[in-house]
């Protein structure tokens, strides 16, 4: 080999470890980005404390209520403003709203979260969640998860029952940074619905009744539907039925109808064709007296 080839080689041997080591350190820089966000993603994603695993063969939470872990006083002209765009909001189907009406109810909501109220922060973070305004000529606000769950996580921080329901959600269909996680949506449903979220309340219910596990069922649609959650008292309405309780399902049906539960209405009238209203018991001793 002469002087000429032997001196090329050499070179090309320099060249190919100048790139192997530009590739070494390429991948151990990546390497080292990589498992740094996997760290701040796992840490996010971890149970905090005080937070259980659900397991749907352990007894049940205890029936909690919602009130007792929001704060005792609020803001009167925060709260008030809040409440104006609520009704409005509520008054109308979303695209029957004016682009103006849609921009008031959010400006107003804006400001009542960023001053404290709570009720307006769950609001806002449904807006964030779904958007305001679902058509071209009304939209003010398009989804953002990521601001949605923003929102919820600072409700999580101060130990509201909304915050946890909601942020279980997140996890159950993973969007806003949190990742998909059964195990950790469902243990944020339980802890909801210990410290009386309605609506994890329901999602437990749910979860009994598919386990066959009836009487822990009733026990959490009792627990909603004695915070006023009309949705219960539909349910609780239908299982009294089933019992031939006709007289208890005509008392949760009215008491739901007075909550705005739509179908309570029609499950009365069921009860009054099918057994006349009464307990079986009561219609066998009204029969026998005639």
């Amino acid at each position: 080999m002469s002087i000429e080839n032997l001196a090329n080689r050499l070179s090309d041997m320099n060249k190919n470890k100048t790139i192997c080591l530009r590739l070494i350190i390429l991948v151990a820089a990546f390497t080292a980005v990589f498992y740094t966000l996997l760290g701040k993603t796992s840490n996010m994603d971890k149970l905090p404390d005080g937070i259980r695993i659900f397991e749907i063969l352990d007894p049940p939470p205890r029936c909690g209520q919602w009130r007792n872990h929001m704060p005792r006083s609020r803001a009167p002209e925060v709260y008030g403003a809040y409440i104006e765009a609520r009704k409005l909001w509520r008054s109308k189907i979303e695209w029957k709203l004016s682009k103006s009406e849609a921009t008031r109810i959010l400006s107003d909501v804006k400001a009542a979260a960023e001053a404290g109220d709570w009720g307006a922060r769950a609001l806002l973070a449904s807006f964030y969640r779904e958007g305001l305004g679902p058509l071209p000529e009304n939209n003010v606000l398009s989804p953002d998860a990521d601001k949605a769950v923003a929102i919820t996580r600072t409700a999580v921080a101060a130990g509201q029952p909304w915050g946890f329901y909601d942020l279980g959600v997140a996890y159950e269909y993973g969007y806003g940074g949190a990742k998909q996680s059964d195990v950790i949506a469902w243990a944020y449903y339980r802890r909801a619905a210990e410290l009386g979220s309605p609506e994890a309340q329901m999602a437990l219910a749910d979860a009994y009744g598919r386990a066959k596990r009836p009487l822990d069922e009733e026990m959490m649609l009792r627990c909603a539907f004695e915070q006023g959650h009309a949705p219960a008292a539909a349910s609780l309405g239908i299982i009294s039925m089933a019992r031939g309780a006709y007289a208890d399902g005509i008392k949760i049906y009215q008491q739901g109808v007075r909550l705005g539960c739509e179908s309570c209405a029609s499950g009365m009238s069921f009860i009054f064709e099918e057994g006349g209203g009464l307990d079986p018991q009561e219609n066998t001793r009204k029969n026998s007296s005639n």
